[in-house]
Protein backbone atom coordinates (compact mmCIF):
# COMPACT_ATOMS: atom_id res chain seq x y z
CA UNK A 1 0.00 0.00 0.00
CA UNK A 2 1.29 3.43 -0.97
CA UNK A 3 1.39 5.88 1.89
CA UNK A 4 0.07 9.40 1.24
CA UNK A 5 2.69 12.06 0.70
CA UNK A 6 3.19 14.98 3.06
CA UNK A 7 1.55 17.18 0.43
CA UNK A 8 -1.53 14.94 0.30
CA UNK A 9 -1.80 14.93 4.09
CA UNK A 10 -1.50 18.71 4.26
CA UNK A 11 -4.08 19.11 1.50
CA UNK A 12 -6.56 16.82 3.26
CA UNK A 13 -5.99 18.63 6.55
CA UNK A 14 -6.69 22.02 4.99
CA UNK A 15 -9.83 20.82 3.23
CA UNK A 16 -11.10 19.14 6.40
CA UNK A 17 -10.53 22.33 8.42
CA UNK A 18 -12.38 24.42 5.84
CA UNK A 19 -15.25 21.93 5.62
CA UNK A 20 -15.65 21.75 9.40
CA UNK A 21 -15.71 25.53 9.64
CA UNK A 22 -18.44 25.83 7.01
CA UNK A 23 -20.49 23.09 8.61
CA UNK A 24 -20.38 24.86 11.98
CA UNK A 25 -20.60 28.38 10.54
CA UNK A 26 -22.42 28.32 7.18
CA UNK A 27 -21.71 32.01 6.57
CA UNK A 28 -18.05 33.07 6.75
CA UNK A 29 -16.95 36.54 5.71
CA UNK A 30 -13.55 38.04 4.99
CA UNK A 31 -13.94 40.46 7.90
CA UNK A 32 -15.95 38.36 10.33
CA UNK A 33 -14.87 36.31 13.36
CA UNK A 34 -13.41 33.52 11.18
CA UNK A 35 -11.67 35.79 8.70
CA UNK A 36 -8.33 34.06 9.30
CA UNK A 37 -9.68 30.85 7.72
CA UNK A 38 -11.55 32.54 4.89
CA UNK A 39 -8.55 32.28 2.48
CA UNK A 40 -8.52 28.54 3.17
CA UNK A 41 -12.14 28.25 2.02
CA UNK A 42 -11.43 30.24 -1.13
CA UNK A 43 -8.36 28.12 -1.90
CA UNK A 44 -10.41 24.91 -1.80
CA UNK A 45 -13.73 26.34 -2.94
CA UNK A 46 -14.14 24.12 -5.98
CA UNK A 47 -13.37 20.89 -4.11
CA UNK A 48 -15.55 21.89 -1.14
CA UNK A 49 -18.44 22.83 -3.40
CA UNK A 50 -18.39 19.47 -5.14
CA UNK A 51 -18.08 17.47 -1.92
CA UNK A 52 -20.86 19.28 -0.08
CA UNK A 53 -23.13 18.88 -3.09
CA UNK A 54 -22.32 15.20 -3.56
CA UNK A 55 -22.46 14.19 0.09
CA UNK A 56 -25.13 16.41 1.61
CA UNK A 57 -26.87 18.11 -1.28
CA UNK A 58 -25.76 21.50 0.05
CA UNK A 59 -24.88 24.33 -2.32
CA UNK A 60 -21.72 26.30 -1.54
CA UNK A 61 -21.31 29.85 -2.83
CA UNK A 62 -17.89 31.45 -2.44
CA UNK A 63 -17.33 35.08 -3.38
CA UNK A 64 -14.44 37.47 -2.84
CA UNK A 65 -15.79 38.58 0.53
CA UNK A 66 -17.92 35.71 1.80
CA UNK A 67 -18.62 31.99 1.68
CA UNK A 68 -22.15 30.71 2.17
CA UNK A 69 -23.06 27.06 2.67
CA UNK A 70 -26.78 26.69 2.08
CA UNK A 71 -27.76 24.12 4.70
CA UNK A 72 -31.25 23.04 3.84
CA UNK A 73 -32.47 21.90 7.24
CA UNK A 74 -34.35 18.74 8.22
CA UNK A 75 -37.89 20.03 8.23
CA UNK A 76 -40.26 21.48 10.79
CA UNK A 77 -39.10 21.33 14.40
CA UNK A 78 -35.59 20.18 13.51
CA UNK A 79 -33.72 23.45 13.07
CA UNK A 80 -30.89 24.94 15.08
CA UNK A 81 -32.32 27.85 16.97
CA UNK A 82 -30.82 31.31 17.15
CA UNK A 83 -29.99 32.68 20.58
CA UNK A 84 -29.44 36.08 22.13
CA UNK A 85 -26.12 36.96 23.76
CA UNK A 86 -27.72 35.91 27.07
CA UNK A 87 -28.31 32.40 25.75
CA UNK A 88 -32.08 32.87 25.60
CA UNK A 89 -33.65 31.37 22.50
CA UNK A 90 -35.17 33.60 19.86
CA UNK A 91 -38.92 33.89 20.22
CA UNK A 92 -41.29 33.74 17.25
CA UNK A 93 -41.50 37.53 17.56
CA UNK A 94 -37.73 37.87 17.20
CA UNK A 95 -37.76 35.69 14.10
CA UNK A 96 -40.54 37.87 12.69
CA UNK A 97 -38.43 40.99 13.18
CA UNK A 98 -35.47 39.22 11.58
CA UNK A 99 -37.46 38.24 8.51
CA UNK A 100 -39.02 41.70 8.20
CA UNK A 101 -35.61 43.38 8.48
CA UNK A 102 -34.15 41.13 5.78
CA UNK A 103 -37.06 41.89 3.47
CA UNK A 104 -36.22 45.57 3.80
CA UNK A 105 -32.44 45.31 3.64
CA UNK A 106 -32.17 43.43 0.33
CA UNK A 107 -33.13 46.66 -1.45
CA UNK A 108 -31.98 49.21 1.15
CA UNK A 109 -29.45 51.97 0.43
CA UNK A 110 -25.84 51.34 1.37
CA UNK A 111 -26.19 53.54 4.44
CA UNK A 112 -29.29 54.52 6.36
CA UNK A 113 -30.40 55.85 9.70
CA UNK A 114 -31.61 53.42 12.30
CA UNK A 115 -34.87 55.30 12.64
CA UNK A 116 -35.50 54.86 8.90
CA UNK A 117 -34.80 51.14 9.13
CA UNK A 118 -37.29 50.80 11.99
CA UNK A 119 -39.89 52.74 10.00
CA UNK A 120 -39.31 50.51 6.97
CA UNK A 121 -39.64 47.39 9.10
CA UNK A 122 -42.96 48.60 10.47
CA UNK A 123 -44.16 49.36 6.94
CA UNK A 124 -43.12 45.88 5.80
CA UNK A 125 -45.02 44.39 8.73
CA UNK A 126 -48.13 46.32 7.75
CA UNK A 127 -47.81 45.07 4.16
CA UNK A 128 -47.47 41.50 5.42
CA UNK A 129 -50.44 41.84 7.77
CA UNK A 130 -48.28 41.48 10.88
CA UNK A 131 -49.39 43.55 13.85
CA UNK A 132 -46.55 45.12 15.84
CA UNK A 133 -46.77 46.57 19.33
CA UNK A 134 -46.27 50.24 19.98
CA UNK A 135 -42.65 51.29 19.40
CA UNK A 136 -42.41 52.75 22.88
CA UNK A 137 -42.64 49.39 24.63
CA UNK A 138 -39.29 48.28 26.05
CA UNK A 139 -39.96 44.57 25.41
CA UNK A 140 -40.73 45.23 21.75
CA UNK A 141 -37.59 47.34 21.41
CA UNK A 142 -35.39 44.69 22.98
CA UNK A 143 -36.86 42.07 20.66
CA UNK A 144 -36.12 44.22 17.62
CA UNK A 145 -32.61 44.93 18.88
CA UNK A 146 -31.95 41.19 19.26
CA UNK A 147 -32.88 40.68 15.63
CA UNK A 148 -30.69 43.59 14.48
CA UNK A 149 -27.74 42.32 16.52
CA UNK A 150 -28.05 38.98 14.78
CA UNK A 151 -27.78 40.84 11.48
CA UNK A 152 -24.67 42.58 12.82
CA UNK A 153 -23.17 39.18 13.69
CA UNK A 154 -23.84 37.92 10.18
CA UNK A 155 -22.32 41.02 8.61
CA UNK A 156 -25.55 42.19 7.00
CA UNK A 157 -25.33 45.38 9.07
CA UNK A 158 -22.41 47.41 10.42
CA UNK A 159 -22.65 50.20 12.98
CA UNK A 160 -20.94 53.13 11.28
CA UNK A 161 -21.89 55.62 13.96
CA UNK A 162 -23.80 54.88 17.12
CA UNK A 163 -25.38 51.55 18.08
CA UNK A 164 -28.61 49.69 17.38
CA UNK A 165 -28.84 49.40 21.16
CA UNK A 166 -29.67 53.10 21.28
CA UNK A 167 -33.23 52.11 20.45
CA UNK A 168 -33.80 51.04 24.03
CA UNK A 169 -31.31 53.28 25.78
CA UNK A 170 -32.73 56.62 24.72
CA UNK A 171 -36.09 57.74 23.53
CA UNK A 172 -35.69 58.27 19.82
CA UNK A 173 -32.10 56.97 19.82
CA UNK A 174 -30.32 57.23 16.48
CA UNK A 175 -27.47 55.53 14.66
CA UNK A 176 -25.98 55.40 11.19
CA UNK A 177 -25.74 51.87 9.84
CA UNK A 178 -24.11 50.40 6.76
CA UNK A 179 -25.92 47.68 4.85
CA UNK A 180 -24.36 44.79 2.92
CA UNK A 181 -27.18 43.94 0.52
CA UNK A 182 -25.22 41.09 -1.02
CA UNK A 183 -25.05 39.21 2.26
CA UNK A 184 -28.67 40.07 3.08
CA UNK A 185 -29.70 38.29 -0.13
CA UNK A 186 -27.92 35.03 0.74
CA UNK A 187 -29.14 34.60 4.31
CA UNK A 188 -32.25 32.56 3.50
CA UNK A 189 -31.28 29.03 2.44
CA UNK A 190 -34.63 27.85 1.05
CA UNK A 191 -36.40 28.51 -2.28
CA UNK A 192 -38.16 31.78 -1.37
CA UNK A 193 -39.74 32.48 -4.74
CA UNK A 194 -41.35 29.02 -4.95
CA UNK A 195 -42.75 28.95 -1.41
CA UNK A 196 -46.31 29.80 -0.49
CA UNK A 197 -45.55 30.63 3.17
CA UNK A 198 -43.06 29.97 5.94
CA UNK A 199 -44.11 26.36 6.50
CA UNK A 200 -43.88 25.65 2.79
CA UNK A 201 -40.40 27.21 2.69
CA UNK A 202 -39.17 24.93 5.50
CA UNK A 203 -40.70 21.88 3.83
CA UNK A 204 -39.27 22.66 0.40
CA UNK A 205 -35.82 23.43 1.80
CA UNK A 206 -35.66 20.08 3.61
CA UNK A 207 -36.66 18.05 0.57
CA UNK A 208 -33.53 15.98 -0.28
CA UNK A 209 -34.58 15.94 -3.94
CA UNK A 210 -32.80 13.46 -6.20
CA UNK A 211 -30.56 12.39 -3.33
CA UNK A 212 -33.56 10.84 -1.58
CA UNK A 213 -32.84 8.64 1.45
CA UNK A 214 -29.07 8.87 0.96
CA UNK A 215 -28.99 12.65 1.29
CA UNK A 216 -31.55 12.82 4.09
CA UNK A 217 -29.74 10.26 6.28
CA UNK A 218 -26.39 11.98 5.77
CA UNK A 219 -27.90 15.31 6.75
CA UNK A 220 -29.39 13.71 9.84
CA UNK A 221 -26.02 12.27 10.77
CA UNK A 222 -24.14 15.57 10.61
CA UNK A 223 -26.90 17.87 11.87
CA UNK A 224 -28.20 15.94 14.89
CA UNK A 225 -26.42 14.42 17.92
CA UNK A 226 -27.80 10.94 17.16
CA UNK A 227 -29.96 9.29 14.51
CA UNK A 228 -32.40 6.70 15.83
CA UNK A 229 -33.64 3.99 13.50
CA UNK A 230 -37.31 4.74 14.16
CA UNK A 231 -36.76 8.28 12.90
CA UNK A 232 -36.02 6.91 9.45
CA UNK A 233 -38.27 5.44 6.80
CA UNK A 234 -37.83 1.85 5.61
CA UNK A 235 -35.70 2.98 2.66
CA UNK A 236 -33.57 5.24 4.86
CA UNK A 237 -32.98 2.48 7.42
CA UNK A 238 -32.05 0.07 4.65
CA UNK A 239 -29.60 2.56 3.15
CA UNK A 240 -28.02 3.35 6.51
CA UNK A 241 -27.59 -0.27 7.59
CA UNK A 242 -26.00 -1.32 4.30
CA UNK A 243 -23.72 1.71 4.12
CA UNK A 244 -22.94 2.64 7.70
CA UNK A 245 -19.34 1.37 7.79
CA UNK A 246 -18.45 3.08 4.51
CA UNK A 247 -20.19 6.26 5.60
CA UNK A 248 -18.27 6.21 8.88
CA UNK A 249 -15.01 6.08 6.96
CA UNK A 250 -16.12 8.82 4.55
CA UNK A 251 -17.17 11.22 7.31
CA UNK A 252 -13.95 10.54 9.18
CA UNK A 253 -11.90 11.54 6.13
CA UNK A 254 -14.08 14.49 5.13
CA UNK A 255 -14.86 16.06 8.50
CA UNK A 256 -12.86 14.19 11.13
CA UNK A 257 -15.98 12.70 12.74
CA UNK A 258 -16.08 9.31 14.44
CA UNK A 259 -19.13 7.08 14.05
CA UNK A 260 -20.66 5.30 17.02
CA UNK A 261 -22.87 2.53 15.63
CA UNK A 262 -25.36 0.79 17.90
CA UNK A 263 -28.47 -1.24 17.57
CA UNK A 264 -30.70 1.77 18.20
CA UNK A 265 -29.00 4.05 15.69
CA UNK A 266 -25.84 5.93 14.76
CA UNK A 267 -24.12 9.00 16.11
CA UNK A 268 -21.27 10.96 14.58
CA UNK A 269 -19.01 12.16 17.36
CA UNK A 270 -16.65 15.10 17.02
CA UNK A 271 -13.55 14.36 19.15
CA UNK A 272 -12.66 18.06 19.10
CA UNK A 273 -16.18 19.12 20.19
CA UNK A 274 -16.24 22.02 17.72
CA UNK A 275 -19.18 21.08 15.53
CA UNK A 276 -21.92 21.11 18.11
CA UNK A 277 -23.83 24.06 19.52
CA UNK A 278 -25.08 21.99 22.48
CA UNK A 279 -22.78 20.62 25.15
CA UNK A 280 -23.33 18.17 27.98
CA UNK A 281 -21.78 17.91 30.55
CA UNK A 282 -21.55 21.64 30.96
CA UNK A 283 -21.49 24.39 33.53
CA UNK A 284 -24.41 26.14 35.15
CA UNK A 285 -27.59 25.09 36.88
CA UNK A 286 -29.42 23.73 33.85
CA UNK A 287 -26.50 21.59 32.64
CA UNK A 288 -25.86 20.19 36.11
CA UNK A 289 -29.51 19.45 36.76
CA UNK A 290 -29.88 17.86 33.32
CA UNK A 291 -26.95 15.51 33.85
CA UNK A 292 -28.21 14.45 37.28
CA UNK A 293 -31.76 14.05 36.05
CA UNK A 294 -30.92 11.92 33.05
CA UNK A 295 -28.81 9.61 35.20
CA UNK A 296 -31.71 9.04 37.59
CA UNK A 297 -34.21 8.60 34.79
CA UNK A 298 -32.06 5.85 33.29
CA UNK A 299 -31.70 4.18 36.69
CA UNK A 300 -35.48 4.15 37.12
CA UNK A 301 -36.52 3.28 33.57
CA UNK A 302 -33.77 1.06 32.18
CA UNK A 303 -35.51 -1.84 30.37
CA UNK A 304 -34.74 -5.31 31.69
CA UNK A 305 -33.93 -7.07 28.43
CA UNK A 306 -33.19 -4.81 25.49
CA UNK A 307 -32.07 -6.55 22.35
CA UNK A 308 -32.29 -6.54 18.58
CA UNK A 309 -34.80 -8.23 16.26
CA UNK A 310 -31.94 -9.79 14.28
CA UNK A 311 -31.05 -11.91 17.31
CA UNK A 312 -34.60 -12.54 18.43
CA UNK A 313 -34.67 -9.69 20.93
CA UNK A 314 -36.81 -6.61 21.27
CA UNK A 315 -35.40 -3.33 20.08
CA UNK A 316 -35.84 -0.56 22.64
CA UNK A 317 -35.14 2.95 21.40
CA UNK A 318 -37.22 4.82 23.95
CA UNK A 319 -39.27 4.20 27.06
CA UNK A 320 -42.15 6.30 28.35
CA UNK A 321 -41.45 8.65 31.24
CA UNK A 322 -44.32 8.33 33.75
CA UNK A 323 -46.24 11.50 34.43
CA UNK A 324 -44.83 13.33 37.43
CA UNK A 325 -41.48 11.49 37.50
CA UNK A 326 -39.48 14.42 36.12
CA UNK A 327 -40.96 16.76 38.72
CA UNK A 328 -40.33 14.22 41.48
CA UNK A 329 -36.68 13.73 40.55
CA UNK A 330 -36.03 17.43 40.05
CA UNK A 331 -37.46 18.13 43.50
CA UNK A 332 -35.02 15.58 44.95
CA UNK A 333 -32.12 17.18 43.10
CA UNK A 334 -33.06 20.66 44.26
CA UNK A 335 -33.07 19.42 47.85
CA UNK A 336 -29.78 17.56 47.49
CA UNK A 337 -27.81 20.00 45.34
CA UNK A 338 -29.71 23.19 44.68
CA UNK A 339 -30.10 24.24 48.29
CA UNK A 340 -26.32 24.25 48.74
CA UNK A 341 -26.39 27.65 47.17
CA UNK A 342 -24.70 26.92 43.85
CA UNK A 343 -27.82 26.74 41.69
CA UNK A 344 -29.47 29.87 40.33
CA UNK A 345 -32.08 31.25 42.70
CA UNK A 346 -34.64 31.91 40.01
CA UNK A 347 -34.74 28.20 39.18
CA UNK A 348 -35.03 27.22 42.84
CA UNK A 349 -37.93 29.61 43.30
CA UNK A 350 -39.64 28.46 40.11
CA UNK A 351 -39.03 24.70 39.59
CA UNK A 352 -41.31 24.70 36.54
CA UNK A 353 -38.85 26.96 34.74
CA UNK A 354 -36.01 24.58 35.65
CA UNK A 355 -38.08 21.66 34.34
CA UNK A 356 -38.68 23.47 31.07
CA UNK A 357 -35.00 24.40 30.62
CA UNK A 358 -33.75 20.91 31.52
CA UNK A 359 -36.12 19.12 29.14
CA UNK A 360 -35.22 21.59 26.42
CA UNK A 361 -31.51 20.83 26.81
CA UNK A 362 -32.02 17.07 27.00
CA UNK A 363 -34.34 17.27 24.00
CA UNK A 364 -31.74 19.08 21.92
CA UNK A 365 -29.21 16.44 22.98
CA UNK A 366 -31.78 13.85 21.83
CA UNK A 367 -31.86 12.06 25.17
CA UNK A 368 -35.56 12.76 25.61
CA UNK A 369 -38.28 13.63 23.13
CA UNK A 370 -41.94 14.52 23.33
CA UNK A 371 -44.09 11.58 22.39
CA UNK A 372 -45.56 11.85 18.93
CA UNK A 373 -45.75 10.36 15.46
CA UNK A 374 -42.46 9.45 13.82
CA UNK A 375 -40.96 9.60 10.35
CA UNK A 376 -40.92 5.79 10.25
CA UNK A 377 -44.73 5.95 10.21
CA UNK A 378 -44.78 8.54 7.43
CA UNK A 379 -44.79 11.70 9.54
CA UNK A 380 -43.33 14.75 7.78
CA UNK A 381 -42.40 13.08 4.51
CA UNK A 382 -42.37 15.39 1.48
CA UNK A 383 -44.88 14.71 -1.24
CA UNK A 384 -43.72 12.02 -3.65
CA UNK A 385 -40.77 11.03 -1.47
CA UNK A 386 -39.27 7.70 -2.55
CA UNK A 387 -39.47 5.11 0.22
CA UNK A 388 -39.00 1.83 -1.57
CA UNK A 389 -36.74 -0.88 -0.21
CA UNK A 390 -34.95 -2.93 -2.88
CA UNK A 391 -36.72 -6.21 -3.55
CA UNK A 392 -35.59 -9.09 -1.40
CA UNK A 393 -34.14 -6.96 1.37
CA UNK A 394 -35.58 -6.72 4.87
CA UNK A 395 -35.15 -3.81 7.23
CA UNK A 396 -35.03 -3.58 10.99
CA UNK A 397 -38.51 -3.63 12.49
CA UNK A 398 -38.88 -0.52 14.64
CA UNK A 399 -42.57 -0.84 15.38
CA UNK A 400 -43.04 -0.30 19.10
CA UNK A 401 -39.35 0.44 19.71
CA UNK A 402 -40.39 3.79 21.19
CA UNK A 403 -43.38 2.65 23.19
CA UNK A 404 -45.00 5.90 24.20
CA UNK A 405 -44.82 7.37 20.71
CA UNK A 406 -47.28 4.93 19.27
CA UNK A 407 -49.51 4.19 22.21
CA UNK A 408 -52.52 6.46 22.09
CA UNK A 409 -53.82 9.65 20.66
CA UNK A 410 -52.96 11.38 23.93
CA UNK A 411 -49.32 10.70 23.25
CA UNK A 412 -49.30 13.42 20.62
CA UNK A 413 -49.09 16.17 23.24
CA UNK A 414 -45.73 17.55 24.27
CA UNK A 415 -46.50 16.89 27.96
CA UNK A 416 -45.69 13.19 27.53
CA UNK A 417 -42.00 12.40 27.28
CA UNK A 418 -39.87 9.52 26.09
CA UNK A 419 -36.42 8.69 27.45
CA UNK A 420 -34.18 7.79 24.50
CA UNK A 421 -31.31 5.34 24.20
CA UNK A 422 -28.51 7.93 24.09
CA UNK A 423 -29.32 8.82 27.69
CA UNK A 424 -27.64 5.57 28.73
CA UNK A 425 -24.27 7.14 27.96
CA UNK A 426 -24.68 9.16 31.14
CA UNK A 427 -25.61 6.23 33.39
CA UNK A 428 -23.40 3.47 32.09
CA UNK A 429 -24.34 -0.13 32.73
CA UNK A 430 -22.11 -2.35 30.64
CA UNK A 431 -23.23 -5.81 29.60
CA UNK A 432 -21.51 -8.33 27.38
CA UNK A 433 -23.56 -10.15 24.77
CA UNK A 434 -21.95 -13.17 23.17
CA UNK A 435 -23.35 -14.30 19.81
CA UNK A 436 -24.60 -17.85 19.81
CA UNK A 437 -21.72 -20.21 19.11
CA UNK A 438 -19.04 -17.55 19.44
CA UNK A 439 -15.61 -18.56 20.67
CA UNK A 440 -15.04 -17.34 24.21
CA UNK A 441 -13.10 -14.09 24.19
CA UNK A 442 -13.82 -13.33 20.54
CA UNK A 443 -16.49 -11.16 18.94
CA UNK A 444 -17.99 -9.98 22.19
CA UNK A 445 -19.85 -6.73 21.76
CA UNK A 446 -20.15 -4.37 24.66
CA UNK A 447 -23.47 -2.59 24.86
CA UNK A 448 -24.88 0.18 26.92
CA UNK A 449 -28.57 -0.69 26.80
CA UNK A 450 -31.10 1.84 27.89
Amino acid sequence: MTLPSAHDVALATERRAAGRLLLAHPLVTSVGPHADLFPLIRRHAEWLGKRFQQVLGYRLLVDTSYARLFKAGLGAGAGHRLERSTGAAFTPRTYSFLALALSVLVTAPEQMLLSQLVADIRAAAADAGIKLEETGRAVEKRTLIAALRQLLDWGVLAETEGSVGSLVQDEGGEALITVDREIARIIVAGPLTQSLDGADLVRRAADPGFGGPRTYVRRMLVETPVVYLDELTDAERDWLRTRQRREAQAFSELLGLEAEIRGEGVALVDPEEELTDVHLPGTGTVAQASLLLVERLVERLRPAEPGHPATGGRLVIGVAVPDGLVDELLAELITEYGQRGTWQRNYLEDPSSLRKAVLDLLGRMRMVAPAGPLRSTGQGLPEGYADTVPEGRSVTDVLGARAAATDTATATTATHWVLLAAAARYATHVTERRPAGATPGIDIQQELPL
